[in-house]
């Protein structure tokens, strides 16, 4: 049958789940639909109500019986409709242990020869650490497969920074020299979230000395704006990890597995080299690639979801700058998007992604203020919705 047993995703903190969470929703068939819990402090009741909100049924029924009884429902006819339905489950390491149970008795809904619900848990090394506790010891019975997201060895990291650089629309020769690359892994400790801070202020302070080379001044420059320490040495990791995770993830989801190992291949790069962009251009491709990245998940947001808007600057490249200077000052993640603001085109900072009003106006209370040093044009965050971004939303480059 399909969709048997729960899938599980480990790894330690910056190294890619997130990402990996968000590429395998935003990218998956239109035959399957997915539901994601990204707080673990839900109970039970919560999460039914939240599966079923995401599912259409605004108004569930009182009670876990009867609400489980209208989950079984609508699953069989997405069931019957040829419709997949799947649970992404993030920070599961958070989760209660009588809650992970639940989610395991979520699995025993099913026809005679399909499961209805697959489940998807990302966590931190500590939900190993839960999975052995022996009251809940038949969630893990039922894990049909385990991934674990190591650090990126040297070698992977070079492609990392080459793909990630190809999607930003950079088509010259490499940037990263390997000396460079050999200190960024070390920095970094192969995750992938320290990579992406480390890479982002590098080209920074490339780009502020007006140079097209990086060199490891622009490195440590960025290492110490990031309070970055090289790590222990990594582990080696036997053979090609994507052609490994394709695999596993075949066996269990399907179609899951081409997305998944689109999301972590990184893709080739280009065979005609072209001459490297001007200094100006690499801040301007990186913001328009985030800029996509938050038009995507706009369309995929609830409208009534709120977000804190941290600032509107007029180019680029101050955007990447003021971009780095938050990430490092500002719990929540931030994103920017081309839009308009005031009635002119902007890039707007935003940070967050809250249920309500009042989980949002609390964020805000307790958001640290701004560097002096930062020129924005925007005196104060505010709340903002999405519905009300999406009218404002400007085309990128």
């Amino acid at each position: 049958g399909q969709g048997e047993g729960i899938i599980k995703v480990v790894g330690e903190v910056g190294s890619g789940k997130t990402m990996l969470c968000r590429k395998l929703v935003g990218q998956l068939p239109d035959t399957i639909d997915s539901i994601y819990l990204g707080n673990p402090t839900l109970s039970p009741d919560d999460m039914l109500a939240a599966i079923l909100a995401d599912l259409g049924i605004d108004t569930p029924e009182n009670g876990r019986q009867a609400r489980l009884a209208q989950l079984n429902a609508i699953l069989l006819q997405r069931h019957e409709a040829g419709r997949r339905v799947v649970v992404f489950v993030e920070e599961a390491q958070g989760i209660a242990l009588d809650n992970l149970e639940f989610l395991r008795l979520l699995t025993n809904l099913e026809t005679a020869t399909d499961k209805l619900l697959q489940i998807v848990l990302f966590g931190q090394p500590e939900l190993d650490a839960h999975l052995a506790e022996p009251s809940i010891r038949q969630l893990k019975d039922r894990i049909t497969l385990s991934l674990n997201l190591s650090p990126l060895s040297e070698t992977e990291v070079a492609d990392y920074l080459r793909a990630r650089l190809n999607v930003a629309g950079y088509r010259g020769p490499d940037l990263f020299a390997p000396a460079l690359i050999t200190r960024m892994t070390r920095l970094s400790g192969g995750l992938s979230r320290r990579i992406n801070v480390l890479a982002d202020k590098t080209l920074l302070a490339a780009y502020a000395g007006q140079t097209h080379t990086l060199t490891p001044a622009h490195l440590d420059a960025a290492a110490g704006d990031a309070e970055m320490q090289p790590t222990r040495p990594l582990r080696p990791v036997a053979g090609h990890r994507w052609a490994w995770l394709s695999a596993g993830m075949a066996a269990a989801l399907g179609l899951l597995a081409f997305v998944a190992w689109q999301a972590l291949t990184p893709a080739a790069p280009p065979a005609t080299a072209r001459p490297a962009p001007s200094p100006a251009s690499a801040p301007a491709a990186l913001m328009n690639e985030q800029s996509r990245q938050t038009q995507s998940w706009l369309t995929r947001a609830a409208p009534g979801t709120h977000v804190i808007q941290l600032a509107a600057v007029k180019e680029a490249p101050q955007a990447a700058v003021v971009i780095g200077s938050l990430n490092a000052a500002i719990p929540q993640p931030v994103r920017v998007l081309h839009a308009r603001s005031r009635g002119t085109p902007a890039w707007i900072i935003l940070a967050g992604e809250f249920p309500n009003r009042s989980a949002a106006q609390a964020a805000l209370d307790k958001l640290p203020a701004a560097p002096a040093s930062l020129d924005i044009h925007q005196a104060t965050p505010f709340l903002r919705t999405v519905g009300k971004l999406r009218n404002v939303v400007l085309p990128t480059g």
